[in-house]
């Protein structure tokens, strides 16, 4: 019987020693690696990150035996299986991705300002220090939607109004926020709700909210819902609010989503932010070169511009340019094979002189 249980524990110590060692190989040995799990962190279903993650780990992902795959290229590093998961956010997003629990994630222009600096959302947890920048992806507009009988025509119409400014740990309660006070509009002015923003959208349907915010490149799936039910209609951020809003934050530009965008709407004036890709430092650089590789190929075009009207704006141009954060090193050997690295990026990326 003794001998029976030695037995026994001795393979299991096997067992889990051969586990551990596949679970090593599997993160960061190298190329040639069996399989690598690679998370993306994106967003609420409703909002933009979602599908167009969806459709990057769609791209990126090289498990065996995939014929496309067999291109040079067009696949991620061979054995990378790439996921999504949902999230409150780019603040959620920035968090993890720092923390380590996720290796990327999407996130805002302006949150990744405020993370690298330990500033605003990030004053309590400091510094995110672990974060990097795959790439620039696409331009995300503001909206403002308000309820169809509030009359609320402006940014300044929101005093003394229920006003959605998005989840704690999402990035609309950050733009939000720069929003309101560049019209010197205090969170005591209004009636708050941090509900996510699918929670959001049901309160201003059924009359318990009476305006919210949400970032994200248009057309937003839960934005278009509203406009398209009638229940509500789209706010302009415009007018000298919005010049103080762009002189006071130059993470944020001024943009118009175009008519017909959303259902029988003309263009709406408004501001908008870029969505980046952020990638945990410890990330190994040939695994990041290789994603970067297979993201920008031109073979995947047609695939990521299908995911979404925002994804068409995913281009190799201009996707290392005017950062708020260094890139992950494999990315700016990526950019600096094609001649895409911007000048000082890569002594910030810290890949020293060429």
């Amino acid at each position: 019987m003794a001998k029976q249980v030695v037995r026994v524990l001795t393979l299991a110590g096997f067992l889990l020693a051969g586990l551990t060692l596949a679970a090593i190989f599997a993160r960061g040995a190298g190329p040639s690696a069996q399989r690598i799990s690679f998370v993306i962190a994106t967003g609420p279903t409703g909002g933009t990150y979602f599908p167009i993650g969806e459709a990057i780990a769609g791209i990126i992902s090289h498990p065996p035996g995939v014929y496309r795959c067999e291109r040079a290229g067009v696949c991620g590093p061979s054995g990378l299986i790439a996921s999504v998961k949902t999230s409150q956010g780019a603040v959620s997003n920035v968090l993890a991705v720092n923390a380590g629990t996720v290796a990327a994630g999407f996130a805002q222009s302006d949150v990744v300002r405020e993370a690298v600096a330990g500033k605003g959302a990030f004053r309590r947890s400091g510094p995110q220090k672990n974060v990097r920048i795959l790439a620039d992806l696409f331009p995300e507009e503001v909206h403002l939607i308000a309820a169809k009988n509030t009359h609320i025509k402006s940014v300044s119409d929101l005093k003394g109004k229920r006003v959605g400014i998005g989840a704690d740990h999402s990035g609309t309660i950050v733009t939000a926020r720069a929003i309101l006070s560049a019209y010197r509009i205090s969170l005591a002015h209004l009636r708050v709700s941090n509900d996510p923003s699918d929670v959001a959208a049901e309160k201003l349907t059924k009359g318990q909210l009476d305006a919210m915010f949400f970032v994200g490149g248009a057309p937003v799936p839960l934005v278009r819902e509203l406009l398209a039910n009638g229940h509500a209609v789209p706010v302009p951020i415009a007018d000298k609010g919005r010049k103080q809003l762009l002189a006071r934050d130059t993470a944020l530009s001024a943009m118009t989503i175009p008519a017909g965008v959303y259902p029988d709407t003309g263009p709406i004036e408004t501001v908008g932010v870029d969505a980046l890709l952020v990638v945990n430092n410890a990330e190994p650089d040939w695994l990041i070169y290789g994603i970067n590789k297979a993201l920008f190929n031109p073979a995947n075009r047609a695939a990521l511009a299908g995911s979404h009207r925002a994804a068409q704006s995913i281009r190799v141009a201009g996707a290392a340019s005017d950062l708020p954060a260094p890139l992950h090193p494999g990315a700016a050997r990526y950019f600096a094979e094609i001649g895409k690295l911007p000048k000082g990026a890569r002594e910030s990326a810290g890949l020293g002189k060429p």
